[in-house]
């Protein structure tokens, strides 16, 4: 029998999956926080949102989990993507956006609501955190 692991979702924000990101990659564990645009109950997909930058996830596997347009949700999940022309029949039936030729979808196995984090701190502490573990990757010793 094969085991199948289960990786901790990295700490990213919407802006940062952009087809150049290092975290942009078929099957790549993410952990991501953004405000709740829009929900379809019809096809399960969740349509997330940070400044500028939106991401569809879909919600299929999630039980017990409210959604409530314009607020805060962190999911933790498998990013999904595929080349445009691969997936018009899946744009055309579940509305889903494109990204630079690209469908990008965080298909989620964790989902909470998060309202009350303020998300402009959350980004700081993300930057900090990134800091502190190249410099202690670097010197490991300190």
């Amino acid at each position: 029998m094969a085991l199948f692991e289960i990786k901790s979702g990295a700490l990213v924000t919407l802006q940062e999956l952009h087809p150049s990101s290092p975290f942009f990659k078929q099957g790549a564990s993410l952990r991501i926080t953004g405000k709740l645009h829009a929900y379809s109950l019809e096809s399960g997909i969740a349509t997330i949102i940070d400044g500028d930058d939106t991401l569809k996830v879909s919600t299929e596997h999630l039980r017990d989990l409210s959604f409530r347009v314009g607020s805060v949700y962190q999911f933790i999940g498998e990013l999904c993507i595929e080349p445009e022309n691969e997936v018009k029949a899946l744009l055309i039936l579940l509305y889903l956006a494109r990204t630079l030729g690209y469908m990008r979808v965080l298909q989620a196995r964790v989902g909470r609501n998060v309202d009350g984090i303020d998300l402009n701190l959350y980004h700081q502490s993300l930057l900090l955190l990134r800091q502190f573990q190249a410099n202690h990757l670097n010197n490991p010793a300190t």
